[in-house]
């Protein structure tokens, strides 16, 4: 516990509450500011075009001098993903792990980041002493190895961030948990957890690594031909138990896919994974090799395999195609949002001669722990108070009702939506308002340049199409020059439709007509009303509702 007497603590959420992903949180001790992960969330179908979605940090730009640090939990997307776009606003210190830090400096070379921004390894062991608390680490299970869970002692209790974990009986070395260390923790008082809640409604334990490895080592010696294993770029773990089966089978492997490679290489450089060096081959010499002594690990853009198994499938992947006999092993779960996207990227996997493997096959375990992975982490830490994290609404419910099987009653579990505030004080603690908080959204290079408004466009034009309408007017004349000239993309086939093109051509006519009849007119009631009386014809005729643009020239 900190020595020094803390008056206020605060939590506050700035993402992964309500959502998979997109993982920030806020923990306000006085005026001191912590920050743990800033990650990442993949768009949803709804979000035409967008690239990624990144926290509004908002509440941090206005109190950036407060901000002492930046926590990194794991190096996954969902954790570091959006740690470029902060620390371009905030030069607040990081703390991470030597492999999470290498992974976060790696994104920062891609992204030709300029800033000097002070990086510090931590370890499961480390103390970091601020004015009103001392931080601290233990190390847990998770599908990529260096990952801890974040430990804010203040005079009140610690408030504890599991990071995400699961139990694992068989876990060793580097990817072994700290339970003694949590034991303490719990035993020397916890005032509030934050618990990941990803897997909350699933009952049980997370099945071990070890069955995955020995249904993946299964599946190499089954196979005939060549295999193509599609996974996370840093699921590590995944990656390794790969190697492990490739050499046990006298297979090479290669790796596609420019953020595989870049986790790979920063990985195998800090000895986070353990390979033979005859198993790995350059992905250009896959054909010196028969088909039965080859693997493929191959990732997509952001890091997600489904893109790249569809260019494959497509047989438009540059390095690297499907073809009768290949065995596929999908070792990923689809993010939220991108389970079709998955189940038609399997049946074009069949359609190409594939035989496929899933998650059902045990080739992939979640790193996330499942309904008794949940209870005995509560178990460990006895928290005073409970604040579920890291999952979509329902699974924040569901990890709330697990910690009131075990005795923590309701008035003292908190399901924070982003932006809510839990504040501790004078013994007790309370909603107590909110500060700005939602989605940012990332198009290309733009950042937070396209809106609701925006996306609203985009879905119109995505159902209805864009049905533009070009006039030139003399208003010095009072005469129409040139025009009506219609443009229609994404409404009807016009070839087939003059009939329409021709009323929807008089009626804009005649709606000009009438204005340059009065004399004086603005340019925008004229495309208003050519907008309103066009939406009305057109959805008469069609039952369709367009984008309207109306184009006005003066000559």
């Amino acid at each position: 516990m900190s020595k020094k007497k803390n008056e206020s603590i605060k939590i506050i959420p700035l993402g992964g509450v309500g959502e998979i992903g997109k993982n920030m949180y806020v923990i306000e001790v006085d005026e001191e500011i912590f920050v743990v992960d800033a990650g990442l969330m993949f768009p949803e179908d709804e979000m035409f075009g967008i690239d990624m979605v990144i926290p509004d940090i908002q509440y941090l730009i206005e109190n950036k001098e407060r901000v002492k640090g930046i926590f990194l939990t794991h190096g996954h997307e969902d954790a570091i993903g959006a740690i470029t776009y902060v620390l371009r606003k905030i030069k607040a210190p990081v703390y991470g792990t030597k492999l999470t830090n290498a992974l976060v400096k790696g994104r920062l070379k891609d992204e030709e980041f300029k800033e000097d921004i002070k990086f510090y390894n931590i370890h499961s062991d480390s103390k970091l002493n601020f004015d009103g608390v001392t931080v601290t680490f233990f190390r847990t299970t998770h599908s990529i190895p260096d990952s801890v869970g974040v430990c804010i002692n203040t005079s009140e209790g610690a408030i504890v961030h599991t990071g995400e974990f699961k139990f694992d009986q068989a876990a060793r070395g580097l990817y072994r948990p700290d339970i003694g260390k949590m034991a303490k923790i719990g035993d020397n008082g916890v005032l509030c957890l934050l618990s990941d809640s990803t897997e909350a409604e699933r009952p049980g334990y997370t099945t071990s690594e070890e069955v995955t490895a020995n249904q993946m080592n299964s599946a190499f010696h089954a196979a005939k031909g060549r295999i193509i294993v599609a996974s996370y770029a840093s699921n590590l773990i995944r990656i390794q138990q790969v190697f492990d089966a490739a050499f046990k089978n006298n297979r090479k492997v290669a790796v596609v896919g420019k953020s595989l490679e870049r986790v790979y290489e920063i990985a195998l450089n800090l000895g986070y994974l353990q390979i033979k060096e005859d198993v790995i081959i350059p992905i250009q010499d896959i054909s010196k090799y028969s088909e039965d002594e080859l693997v493929v690990i191959a990732t997509g853009n952001q890091g997600e395999p489904f893109e790249a198994l569809q260019k494959m499938s497509k047989q438009n992947h540059k390095l690297v195609n499907i073809q009768e006999g290949d065995t596929v092993l999908i070792t990923a779960t689809p993010s939220h949002g991108m389970e079709l996207t998955m189940a038609k990227t399997v049946d074009m996997l069949y359609r190409s001669g594939a035989n496929v493997l899933t998650a059902n096959k045990k080739v992939h375990v979640s790193g996330h722990g499942s309904q008794e992975d949940l209870k005995l982490m509560l178990n460990l830490m006895k928290p005073k108070y409970f604040i579920p994290i890291q999952g979509e609404y329902r699974m924040l419910i569901a990890h709330a009702k697990l910690a009131n099987s075990i005795g923590i009653s309701h008035n003292r579990v908190f399901i924070l939506d982003k932006g809510d505030v839990a504040q501790y004080k004078d013994g007790k603690m309370k909603m107590s308002g909110r500060v700005q908080a939602g989605n940012v959204l990332i198009d290309g290079i733009g950042v937070g340049d396209v809106g609701n408004i925006v996306l609203r466009d985009r879905k119109l034009l995505s159902q209805d199409g864009i049905f533009i309408v070009v006039v030139t007017l003399s208003r010095k004349g009072k005469t129409l020059v040139s025009g009506p000239e219609i443009i229609s993309r994404g409404f009807v086939y016009v070839r087939e439709s003059e009939k329409l093109m021709d009323e929807s051509t008089k009626l804009v006519k005649q709606i000009v007509d009438g204005y340059l009849a009065k004399g004086k007119f603005e340019w925008s009631n004229i495309k208003q009303d050519i907008r309103d009386q066009l939406s009305h014809l057109l959805f008469g005729k069609t039952r369709r509702r367009p984008m309207i643009l109306p184009i006005i020239m003066e000559v």
